[in-house]
Order: C-alpha cells, then sequence, then structure tokens
C-alpha cells in the first residue's frame, strides 16, 4: 500500500528543508509530492534541486486548495494525505492514521486535534469548532475536527469527489462530500501545535468556510 503526500507551498524557506526531512524520516511506503504556489522567497530554489520528489511549480498564485489539486492530479499511491509545510502537524503520525486503513474498516481517516488536545490559538480553535458544529449540525455527522489538514483518503474516492476549490475552503468541500456520499470518516488523535506567525485563515476564508458548507449541502 503506498501513501501519497501533497505538501503544498508558499513561502516555506524556513521550513522546507525540515517539514521534507520528516516525511522522508517516516517509515512507509510513500511517495512525497511538493507543489510551489509560485513562492518568492528561495523555497523554488531549494525544491528545484530536490530530486527524490515530485515538484510542481504554479506560474501563479492561486492557493492551497488549487495546489492541492495540481498535487492529486499527478498522485500515484493508493491513498493520499496533506502534510502543510509549516510543521505544525507531524509526520510521525502518519503510521497512526494509517492503521484504521490497514485494518480495513475505513476509506478515509481524520486526524483529530480536537481528540489529541492540540495546542490552538485561541480564534483558530472557536472558529474550528463552530465550522465543525455546523457541519455536524447540517450532515447529521458526529466529527470533532473537520477543518483538520491530516485527512487520509482514498486516492481513487478523492479523485472521484472532483473537488473545485481553490482556497482553504477545500477543507469544507471535501468533508462535506464525503459525508453527502455516506462515507465513513475515522477519527484518530493526533498532536498538534498552531504557530503564532505565518500564514492563518483569516475572517474573509472563515465566512467562505461557512458559505461552503451551506452550498454543500444545498448542492444537488
Amino acid at each position: 500500500m503506498k501513501l501519497s503526500v501533497i505538501i503544498p507551498v508558499y513561502n516555506e524557506v524556513d521550513n522546507i528543508e525540515r517539514v521534507l526531512s520528516a516525511v522522508e524520516n517516516v517509515k512507509i511506503h510513500k511517495e512525497i509530492i511538493v507543489v510551489d504556489d509560485n513562492s518568492h522567497d528561495g523555497t523554488r530554489d531549494i525544491l528545484s534541486k530536490k530530486q527524490r520528489i515530485k515538484t510542481l511549480f504554479h506560474d501563479r498564485n492561486r492557493g492551497k486548495g488549487a495546489a492541492i489539486r495540481s498535487g492529486l492530479k499527478v498522485a500515484s499511491g493508493d491513498y493520499v494525505i496533506i502534510q502543510d509545510a509549516d510543521l505544525e502537524y507531524s509526520p510521525h503520525q502518519y503510521p497512526r492514521l494509517f492503521k484504521p486503513i490497514k485494518e480495513k474498516s475505513t476509506k478515509v481517516v481524520y486526524g483529530s486535534r480536537i481528540l489529541g488536545k492540540g495546542v490552538f490559538l485561541k480564534s483558530s480553535y472557536y472558529a474550528n469548532r463552530f465550522l465543525t458544529l455546523l457541519t455536524n449540525l447540517l450532515f447529521g455527522s458526529r466529527l470533532t475536527d473537520m477543518e483538520t489538514c491530516y485527512k487520509v483518503i482514498e486516492s481513487s474516492l478523492l479523485k472521484d469527489l472532483s473537488l473545485i476549490s481553490s482556497r482553504f475552503e477545500i477543507e469544507p468541500e471535501i468533508t462535506c462530500k464525503l459525508l453527502k456520499r455516506k462515507e465513513k470518516i475515522t477519527e484518530v488523535p493526533i498532536s498538534y501545535t498552531g504557530r503564532k506567525k505565518g500564514k492563518k485563515i483569516g475572517v474573509k476564508d472563515g465566512i467562505q468556510a461557512i458559505w461552503n458548507i451551506v452550498k454543500w449541502k444545498l448542492k444537488k
């Protein structure tokens, strides 16, 4: 069983070497796909020298969702996981996330920061709790962390969702489409430490997420 690790990257010159090393050190059969979303801080120079990974370069900044969709097009693994480049999520947790899949109990595993008592910024914590509650109310689910980056999903299933989002709204789109298909989502506790600096989801992204949850509920 092969895992495709898709890493969307934008201006992560200080972190890219560390995240690639951390992913490479995980003892699991995998391929690494990095999608650079038109970085201008030197990240692209580092990536251009890497040989053991698949690297895609966007010619303009298109957003996290667009980067994920680009990576998904070239993914050859049986399952896919998204890895943020800032290392708020630690790759050493991959085997834990893969355990329910190896036991053949599910095609989808979410790493729950809530169950794992992750360290959040206060604003991020409450925003995530609200979006998760809204999702559960509309779709009758019992998730604890719908916005988690760590979603391990069977590749054929993820590709069949026909994702269209370009920014952070990719997260609710994935979750809502899985729930509409009645797919079983198994949650596993994970560790998480949110960084205070860097690219964060803002008010505009939060409003967009709310709209998308409602939209995918109503869409036929």
